[in-house]
């Protein structure tokens, strides 16, 4: 009768159990965190972005004898506008290079206006202007990592 050779390389079911155990408690620690740091991101794309415009507002303001963009703001703020803000001019602008910027939280470029600020945002999504004060805001419901709701950034 022979003898098991016990020199035999490899791993026992128990060793690569207690490896599969290990790695499975490490992604449930770090799958988390990368959701966190999309959200994050997200959120502060938006801030960005509310920043750029703003800015390309202001700008637009000081440049049209302190008028704010109309309703047609996005074509006022991406394309050459005259003194009186009718986009058949070239005097000033473009305020924005690129086209208008999406919402980084739901996808939309679209811009709603009025010239009252509701209290809060509405279901349409992307953005919100006010046409009398210049107010820019992301018209999203729902709050950040940070707590601060969308509409208040």
């Amino acid at each position: 009768m022979t003898t098991p050779n016990r020199n035999q390389k490899g791993f026992t079911l128990v060793e690569l159990l207690i490896v599969v155990i290990i790695l499975g408690i490490l992604a449930a620690v770090v799958i988390p965190q990368f959701n966190s740091a999309a959200s994050e991101s997200k959120e502060a794309a938006l801030a960005s972005n509310l920043a750029t415009v703003r800015q390309a507002v202001e700008m637009y303001k000081v440049q049209h004898n302190d008028s704010f963009p109309g309703s047609g703001m996005v074509d006022q703020l991406t394309l050459t506008t005259d003194i009186a803000g009718a986009t058949s001019g070239t005097a000033y602008g473009p305020y924005l290079r690129n086209s208008f910027p999406k919402n980084p939280i739901d996808g939309v470029a679209t811009v709603t206006t009025a010239a009252t600020t509701p209290a809060a945002a509405s279901s349409a999504g992307g953005w919100f202007y006010n046409t009398a004060t210049g107010e820019f805001r992301a018209n999203v419901t729902g709050a950040g990592p940070s707590g601060t709701n969308y509409w208040d950034l």
